[in-house]
């Protein structure tokens, strides 16, 4: 028997066979094999989130109202600027990575180089401020107090802006009446065996609704949405009564347990989706550096090729796409 295969007559067609269809290596081809698993891993947790959302979709936080801050301007409410920042830096080192795959195509080092650094430096940014992000988002603003129900009751009270009357939102640390003695912590040892505690909050309810009790203009805010779209304010005696009759635990911040802004989905979403999402930056700054170096002694120059720049470029735009679809889910819907 003929050991030689015979040919089928679809050679010449795209799927025809051969060790490149479509025109495209091994290497590019695995590679959009991984961005297509990848992208429906990142679907399922988008939709996954929009679902919660939409159960929720009266107590979901405002995102304008918890992304406001931006590095060295404490104090200052900025909804959505840093947020809008790294947007653009991710973006444009999309763009320096296409500037440098252009490059590539042309046996051009020195703008290879150049521009693969650049999208290093957009990532490094990206990933630093993605870390700030989260250490505030944890750290919290103003504190809240948690109820029975799992519910969250904001402080704050009614100022004077431009002619029209805005609920302004109030620390706890500014209303709380700090009671006399120390409350010990629980532990194993003072405590039930082997049974311990976690981080006392930073005020008992007690002291919190005597706080509210002796600042008359302080009233709860709920987080629940109203018709107008904003969170609904309680009467001062409705204020009262939901701290003294339901309130249960003081937080202060966001963490898989508990979250000051509103219901904990939130935080937990916020945390895996942003947290799955900057690791594979990460891995890409890893990757993006250790592409440099070879760029840098010059091995794809002696390949005569820069497709690795190319595949490398080809995860680095996927990145960038999804973080688009997680900044319009998380921040502006």
């Amino acid at each position: 028997m003929d050991s030689t295969v015979a040919n089928t007559g679809t050679e010449e067609k795209t799927w025809g066979g051969g060790n490149k269809p479509l025109k495209a290596s091994y290497g590019k081809m695995m590679m959009w094999f991984f961005i297509v698993s990848d992208a429906l891993t990142f679907s399922g947790f988008l939709a996954a989130y929009g679902f919660s959302r939409f159960k929720f979709i009266k107590e979901w936080p405002i995102a304008d109202e918890v992304f406001t801050h931006v590095p060295f301007l404490h104090g200052q409410e900025l909804p959505m600027i840093y947020v809008a920042f790294m947007t653009f830096v991710l973006i444009m080192s999309s763009v320096t990575m296409v500037l440098a795959v252009d490059a590539g195509h042309h046996m051009n080092k020195a703008k290879v180089t150049v521009y693969m650094f650049l999208t290093i430096i957009g990532g490094l940014i990206f990933v630093g401020s993605q870390a700030w992000e989260w250490a505030t988002f944890i750290q919290g603003d103003y504190g809240a107090v948690q109820t029975n129900g799992g519910n969250i009751l904001q402080f704050g009270e009614y100022v004077t802006v431009d002619g029209k009357e805005k609920f302004k939102r109030v620390s706890i640390e500014d209303i709380a009446v700090v009671e006399e003695g120390v409350r010990a912590q629980h532990e194993r040892k003072n405590g039930l065996w082997f049974v311990g505690e976690e981080a006392l909050p930073p005020y008992s309810v007690s002291e919190i609704y005597n706080g509210l009790a002796a600042n008359e203009n302080i009233r709860v805010r709920t987080q629940e949405i109203n018709a107008e779209g904003e969170k609904t304010v309680l009467s001062r005696e409705e204020s009262l009564r939901q701290i003294k009759e339901h309130g249960k635990l003081v937080v202060k911040g966001a963490n898989l347990v508990v979250n000051e802004y509103g219901t904990s989905l939130f935080a937990d979403f916020f945390f895996f989706i942003t947290g799955f999402h900057g690791f594979h930056v990460f891995s890409g700054v890893v990757i993006n550096i250790i592409i440099f170096f070879n760029v840098v002694l010059g091995t794809y120059e002696r390949r005569g090729s820069y497709e690795m720049v190319e595949k490398v470029g080809l995860y680095w735009h996927f990145v960038d796409l999804v973080w688009v679809f997680v900044f319009t889910f998380f921040y502006l819907v």
